[in-house]
């Protein structure tokens, strides 16, 4: 299993981890662009740095452009819209 490793403030965190945020946004960058435009089979969402933090692997469901929901925190402009469904582990800790 192919899986994307990403962290997130524990707003963003506790809105995916309870099933509420379906999707997650990054600037159009080519940093993010390396990162994201490759195939992945789920996303790893880690609240913070180190060995036990709370974490959730989540389905991925695809990348698309676009301008995303503002409550769910995507940035004004255009971005990297990456969706997911349903929550495969969740070691909220």
């Amino acid at each position: 299993m192919k899986i994307l490793h990403l962290t997130l403030k524990k707003k963003w965190f506790d809105m995916i981890a309870s099933g509420e945020k379906k999707e997650e946004y990054r600037e159009i960058k080519v940093y993010w662009a390396k990162r994201l435009l490759k195939n992945y089979d789920a996303i790893l969402f880690r609240n913070g740095y180190g060995e036990k933090v709370p974490s959730v692997l989540v389905e991925y469901k695809g990348l698309t452009q676009g301008v995303g929901d503002k409550s769910w925190g995507a940035p004004i402009e255009k971005a990297y819209i990456l969706k997911f469904g349903k929550i495969i582990k969740n070691d909220n800790n």
